[in-house]
């Protein structure tokens, strides 16, 4: 949206010096949605960021004395706005919420409904089909150190794109997913330094010096990048298939060499970390399945180390070592 068309269509609720307005107050539901608006905002965007103080302040200050469903749907929306949640989870919330209100239109709840479990059904048969596959792995034996964590791996991917026609993009990025914590797994808890640059160097060269245990992981590794291979080739689009793959190895940089007996400063601990921490390689993978909508210059720009793609693995970064030293400890 142009910085014009953003200011005129939020003047309306401004005042003649430049406030929001009062009589907005009284407006619990257009205060909703003004509030779920402003989390769109841009940089600079003065009037969304005093719009969300003033929202904040009075949806808190309305909530007891809202009905019940209204008090619902301001309440969750307060701790958890709808573009900060997972889009088919805040769909079917709200789709609750709609047929609870009495001036729902009946045609367009029936299709949202359909839609909804339409979709769902498609998700549960790609869900079958990639727990299918993984058991035929038999991880749990080969690897029982390993967490089976194939669900929450497919539904993580239903964050990134849950739209059907992203059938072929799920089914990549939840194996690549699934074998990245498999991998992460020995990384950080089962393999020694020394099978960790095996590993590394394996990913460059060959499987025969490894270790047994770390065999079929490799191996499965370089059969899902086949597949993703041979599909790309058939569809003209082999050339995604090298960012993929460039930034899979980057992620698997040798072992950095600190131990338990060293304690690096923040700066030197978070160059490593962020390498490791596989945004780049998850982020470029996610675009590789995408269709036509994805042109050379995406993945350019996506495998280079983009601003954005570094801000959100210090995210992750930083949450998976709060989580992983809460457990630890």
């Amino acid at each position: 949206m142009c910085r014009m068309g953003y200011t005129d269509v939020f003047n309306k609720f401004m005042d003649n010096n430049g406030k929001i307005r009062e009589s907005l107050i009284g407006d619990v539901r257009g205060m909703l949605n003004l509030y779920e608006a402003e989390h769109l905002r841009v940089r600079g965007g003065d009037i969304l960021d005093e719009a969300m103080s003033f929202t904040i302040t009075h949806l808190e200050s309305a909530v007891p004395n809202l009905s019940n469903l209204v008090q619902e749907q301001v309440i969750h929306a307060l701790n958890q706005p709808i573009h900060k949640g997972l889009t088919r989870l805040e769909a079917a919330r709200y789709v609750f919420f709609y047929e609870q209100d009495d001036s729902h239109n009946k045609v367009l709840l029936n299709f949202a409904k359909l839609d909804f479990n339409l979709l769902q059904k498609m998700h549960q048969w790609e869900l079958s089909e990639i727990t299918r596959w993984w058991k035929e792995l038999d991880f749990a034996k080969k690897m029982p150190f390993a967490i089976d964590r194939i669900v929450e791996c497919y539904f993580w991917i239903l964050g990134v794109y849950f739209e059907p026609q992203y059938l072929l993009a799920r089914r990549m990025l939840t194996k690549v997913i699934a074998l990245t914590s498999i991998i992460d797994d020995i990384y950080d808890v089962y393999g020694t330094l020394e099978e960790l640059v095996l590993f590394t160097d394996a990913i460059e060269s060959a499987i025969d010096q490894l270790p047994d245990y770390m065999k079929p992981c490799y191996q499965t590794l370089l059969d899902v990048y086949n597949m993703i291979d041979e599909e790309m080739t058939r569809k003209g689009r082999s050339y995604r298939v090298h960012y993929a793959k460039s930034t899979l190895e980057y992620t698997l940089k040798k072992p950095n060499g600190f131990t338990k007996a060293t304690v690096p400063s923040i700066e030197d601990y978070m160059r490593v970390a962020l390498l490791t921490c596989g945004y780049t390689m998850l982020t470029t993978t996610s675009f590789v399945g995408k269709g036509e909508v994805m042109s050379k210059e995406a993945f350019d720009w996506v495998s280079s180390d983009s601003l954005i793609v570094q801000a959100s693995s210090v995210v992750c970064r930083l949450m998976d070592d709060m989580v992983g030293h809460k457990v630890i400890s």
